[in-house]
């Protein structure tokens, strides 16, 4: 079991995937993350999507603390359940789950969001190579809204994710076995 941080839902607990294959943010980790989004007034009334949802513990902590629309995009069937049960049982309004493929996702229409998406987490499993994480990345930046924030979340021994020129401003942060690296775009 993973909680909610603090917002509206604060203390919340939520249901993780079954499985291996879903590597859940840890507490620490997150509230270390949202202490930096809260600090730079980044959540309140923003549009957030959440790749590779896993629980959808990300995009509802956002919406926990004041992002008025979230969107979970997550391909594996028991994670999406699982999200889906979990906004559901806390019940934020503006939160959705899209059960797709993340490339998938980014290309179709309902990806495009008028006046783009504020912010972005990007939490692939481990193994997922970088090369596919620079597409994505690649992928997002028409989807955008003007010094949007992504967050990205992977192994503490793989490499900074490519960035495309149009980020800037990237911070790394470890957390033992995990570093999240934050951009602006």
């Amino acid at each position: 079991m993973t909680r909610l941080i603090a917002g509206t839902a604060g203390g919340r607990r939520l249901k993780v995937p079954p499985g291996e294959t879903t590597r859940p943010t840890s507490d620490r980790v997150r509230e270390a993350v949202f202490s930096a989004l809260d600090a730079a007034d980044v959540l309140e009334g923003a549009r957030v999507l959440d790749l590779y949802a896993g629980s959808g513990a990300l995009g509802l902590e956002a919406a926990s603390r004041g992002a008025t629309q979230v969107v979970l995009v997550e391909a594996a069937r028991a994670a999406a359940q699982t999200a889906r049960a979990n906004v559901a049982a806390v019940g934020l309004p503006g939160v959705t789950v899209v059960a797709e493929r993340v490339e998938r996702f980014l290309a179709s229409p309902g990806a495009a969001l008028e006046g783009g998406w504020d912010l972005v987490f990007l939490d692939p499993p481990y193994a997922v190579e970088s090369s596919e994480v620079a597409t994505v990345l690649g992928a997002l930046v028409p989807l955008l809204a003007p010094a949007a924030t992504i967050v990205v979340e992977r192994s503490s021994r793989t490499a900074e994710p490519v960035w495309p020129g149009e980020f800037s401003d990237v911070r790394q942060r470890k957390y033992g076995e995990t570093s999240v690296w934050t951009a602006r775009c």
